[in-house]
């Protein structure tokens, strides 16, 4: 046993816990070190208790297996906690940082080992994000048992995990007074360690909801004014006689004389998978206790802060973690940067961490922490590349396991912003930075990597607070829309050939569409085969019912991809329901919110004219008999994907937003039924599928379906777009768009197509099949990435599954030939990093035919070519540059 060097008791073996089912060793007289009590040096000795969930390695899930481990661990070190899915650690006593580490090293490489044996994994954080179905199972002992009985929903949810730091003190009186005077930076230390960002399998939007979670018991937070040992004692004899607690150990304050053993005890913390933390908090906590004995010993006043103020700092602390901003506490209640804060408290424990001789190892920690952030924020990042919790709990366990995948302590300092080379990249080709993106560059590196960290909290906080959000089909809850915060530059060249192109191939298919449910002349001239239209997913019989309009495609989206020569390819095109437009307009108004030193180029086009483009276009499509057309944006509701682009574009083109029970179907007109006010309706801007459209209810409760289609057909009202334009951007369609567009306007095609093979066609199938691993395969009713076979990284299981699926139904599916795309750095919270991108650019046809003046860049996970948000891809704000015929910003 390391000695204890306070002048109370020793204890013989590690820091115990009381009350919770395990015994505490009995304290004995032994000789111990003689002090002097006046000297706060000799306020020496530490330990640490953390607590790990246990979680199955094969669901990633939380588990009531606990006693698994602690029936093969040593009972010494080793203990049960109130839900069986928790196991706690106790450190022997120690007198150094590297002792500690040492320690918490040993316990947890004893715990993994074990765990490992059993199929399971242990994970030192705040919460963990899964946890397998039915009620939680507390740890079967009496007083567990009561305690669950007593507090109910409070104990169930109690499936938390911190970690808790111990200073030894010299006697009790002191150690209450000491608990009164550290409480204003308490919430700085939270901060450190926050690592519990997800709650019952949801993003909670705090760093530490597990300080939530936690000051819902009656006994938690600031204890209030306590002057002695002997108030402490009455005071918790009080709370006992009340009821409300049971025992000395359901105090739980953020800091408390500890139970049973001579110490102060830090609980407010919480547990953390990096080793280093811990240490770090451990360090900062010995140096504030020492100074605050030191000064109460000089008979300095304490400096006091209002319990609603603490209370504001603690909240706080767990909204924000390292990447927000932190009280200043006790100098100031208003907030200041997470870094600034906590660098300031370094530096003025620096006195006392000199005469422990941790300062160097305290400052170098403090370094490490906040260049590598929160274990919330990187949670938060393992789960946006792909969208999967699970990927949380993997970072988590290895974290735990010393794993970090980060430089150590001490290690060399980074550059400002790491960045890489990649001869298929937009920015860092062999030859250095694009000379475009020169400028960013040096912003972006004059922010470094702790900057940047900061800046993606801060866009986050913007997200939140104006609702940019999206939903993924069998979610619950909406995403944030995940946005990079460094712009992608397309140069005025480029953008200028792109818009010809662009404007060139949605008139040609908007003709197509127009002749398809018409006369079919197309057809009928060879152009292309009957098969590719008639079987087609998008052919509607709805589609001959809407009338012989000029315009059929009001909106365009356009995909398209970068060669690493510097050419550009469409991907595909979207005629029915395209979406991003709006988000698009919002990734500028948050780069500029967010980063307002980014050099902005003189002749950057103007997002915020696009709204009023698209509202031009609808007001084009109005039946001839409307002198002031009356325009809404129909939506599915708040359900919807999409539904913070649906808000934002009928807000700026100032037209309702409304559901179908907002519409109905009167003598062949179509009214807005608004707080008893009936108006007519001349365009719908549809926002929602054609299904789901048929089949909504009115405002009379009827499906609008074939009143609607009625007032369509007799030429009223026009849906934008069309319903049936899915024949016009199905993917085997897309083979022929050259010929459609030499064929409609005479012209040849400005864009290049992927090479694309039709499985439909025997001669071109049998290539596909006999060079599956070397296409990419794609069926021609997806969307959104949905089962797309990228040949060269699919697994033989995958590649023999395509196969008996184009056998199966061969003009289902389509081939094409695999594009390098190239790549656009993103940021990953730690350097700048390749990921691979496309653009979706957008084409109005009203009078006249506008491309709009933003696109969106949408970026693919790590290791994917796969863009769409919904399969874990991000966005980036988009910079086109003025060509002809548009006005710079």
């Amino acid at each position: 046993m390391v000695e204890n060097t306070t002048n109370a008791a020793t204890f013989d073996g590690p820091l115990g816990r009381s009350g919770n089912g395990r015994a505490v060793p009995a304290s004995r007289a032994q000789p111990v070190m003689q002090v002097d009590d006046s000297d706060p040096a000799d306020l020496a000795t530490i330990g640490v208790e953390e607590e790990f969930h246990v979680v199955d390695l094969h669901t990633r899930e939380l588990v009531p297996r606990a006693g698994e481990l602690l029936d093969r661990l040593p009972a010494a070190s080793f203990t049960a906690e109130l839900h069986r899915s928790v196991v706690e650690t106790n450190t022997a006593v120690c007198r150094t940082l590297d002792e500690i580490r040492a320690e918490l090293t040993r316990l947890r490489q004893s715990a993994v080992q074990v765990a490992d044996r059993a199929g399971l994994g242990i994970v030192a954080a705040g919460t963990v994000p899964l946890r397998a179905d039915g009620d939680p199972s507390v740890t079967p002992t009496s007083r567990y048992r009561r305690m669950l009985d007593e507090y109910q929903m409070l104990a169930r949810e109690q499936l938390i995990c911190g970690a808790q730091v111990h200073v030894g003190v010299s006697d009790r009186d002191l150690a209450v007074a000491v608990t009164r005077r550290v409480q204003p930076w308490l919430p700085l230390l939270l901060a450190v360690s926050t690592s519990s960002p997800y709650w019952m399998g949801q993003d909670s939007g705090y760093a530490s909801v597990r300080s939530l979670v936690w000051q819902r018991w009656p006994t938690a937070g600031d204890p209030g004014e306590v002057t002695s040992a002997a108030d402490h004692e009455a005071l918790v004899a009080e709370l006992i006689s009340s009821e409300t607690i049971t025992d000395p150990a359901m105090i739980y304050f953020d800091v408390r004389p500890s139970a049973h053993v001579p110490t102060v005890e830090l609980r407010i913390t919480d547990a953390n998978s990096d080793v280093d933390i811990i240490v770090l908090l451990t360090g900062l906590f010995r140096a504030l206790v020492r100074r605050e004995v030191a000064a109460l010993r000089a008979g300095v006043e304490r400096t006091a802060v209002r319990p609603p103020v603490l209370r504001a700092a603690v909240w706080r602390a767990a909204r924000s973690g390292l990447e927000g901003d932190l009280l200043d506490l006790p100098r100031s209640a208003r907030p200041v940067p997470a870094a600034e804060a906590v660098r300031r408290l370094v530096t003025d424990l620096r006195p006392q961490l000199e005469a422990t001789g941790d300062w160097e190892q305290v400052s170098e920690l403090t370094r490490y922490a906040l260049a590598r952030g929160s274990s919330a924020a990187r949670q938060r990042r393992a789960y946006e590349r792909r969208g999967r919790l699970a990927d949380v709990v993997d970072l988590l366990l290895d974290e735990t396991r010393g794993r970090t995948g980060a430089p150590g302590p001490g290690a060399p300092p980074p550059p400002a912003l790491p960045t890489y080379v990649d001869a298929g990249d937009e920015v860092f080709g062999p030859d250095g930075p694009e000379p475009a993106y020169r400028p960013l560059l040096d912003a972006l590196r004059g922010l470094g990597t702790v900057g940047l960290r900061q800046r993606e909290h801060d866009r986050d906080e913007e997200q939140r607070a104006r609702g940019v959000t999206f939903s993924v089909a069998g979610e619950a809850s909406t995403r944030l829309f995940p946005v990079d915060l460094m712009p992608r530059v397309v140069p005025a060249a480029d953008w200028s050939a792109l818009r010809s192109g662009l404007v060139q191939r949605a008139r040609a298919l908007d003709a197509f569409l127009r002749d398809v449910y018409g006369e079919r002349a197309v057809v009928a001239d060879g152009v292309v085969p009957a098969w590719v239209v008639e079987s087609s997913p998008g052919l509607r019989p709805t589609g001959a019912l809407m009338g012989r309009r000029r315009t059929r495609a009001q909106v365009s989206g356009t995909d398209l991809v970068r060669d690493p020569d510097g050419g550009w390819y469409v991907l595909e095109d979207n005629l029915r329901v395209p979406s991003g437009l709006g988000y698009a307009v919002q990734n500028r108004r948050l780069t500029r919110a967010v980063l307002p030193e980014l050099p902005v180029p003189d002749d950057l086009l103007p997002a915020d004219e696009t709204p009023a483009m698209l509202h031009r276009a609808l007001l084009a499509a109005a039946p001839a008999a409307a002198d002031d057309p009356a325009v809404v944006v129909l939506s599915s509701g708040s359900g919807d994907p999409a539904w913070f682009e649906h808000r934002l574009l009928a807000d700026e083109m100032g037209v309702p937003l409304i559901g179908s029970s907002d519409l109905l179907v009167e003598d062949g007109r179509v009214c807005l039924v608004r707080e008893g006010r009936r108006s007519q309706v001349d365009v719908i801007y549809l926002r929602m599928d054609e299904e789901a459209l048929l089949h909504a209810p009115g405002a009379d409760g009827v499906p609008l379906g074939w009143p609607l289609l009625a007032a369509v057909h007799a030429g009223r009202l026009t849906l934008a777009n069309a319903l049936g334009n899915g024949v016009g951007d199905d993917k085997a369609l897309y083979a022929y768009v050259p010929q459609l567009i030499e064929y409609y306007l005479g012209e040849k095609a400005l864009l290049a197509d992927v090479p694309t093979y039709l499985c439909g066609l025997p001669e071109q199938r049998a290539e596909v099949l006999g060079r599956l691993g070397e296409l990419v395969l794609k069926p021609v009713d997806g969307y959104g990435g949905d089962r797309v076979v990228i040949g060269p990284r699919a697994e033989a299981e995958e590649l023999d599954a395509a196969r008996e699926q184009i056998l199966a139904a061969p003009h289902r599916w389509i081939a094409q030939e695999v594009i390098s795309l190239t790549t656009h750095p993103v940021f990953d919270g730690t350097a700048l990093a390749p990921r691979h991108v496309d653009l979706r650019a957008f084409v109005f046809l009203g009078d006249t035919a506008e491309v709009a003046p933003v696109a969106l860049t949408r970026v693919a996970p790590a290791g994917s070519m796969i863009v769409n948000s919904s399969r874990g891809g991000g966005s980036k704000d988009t910079w086109l540059l003025g060509g002809a015929g548009q006005p710079p910003a």
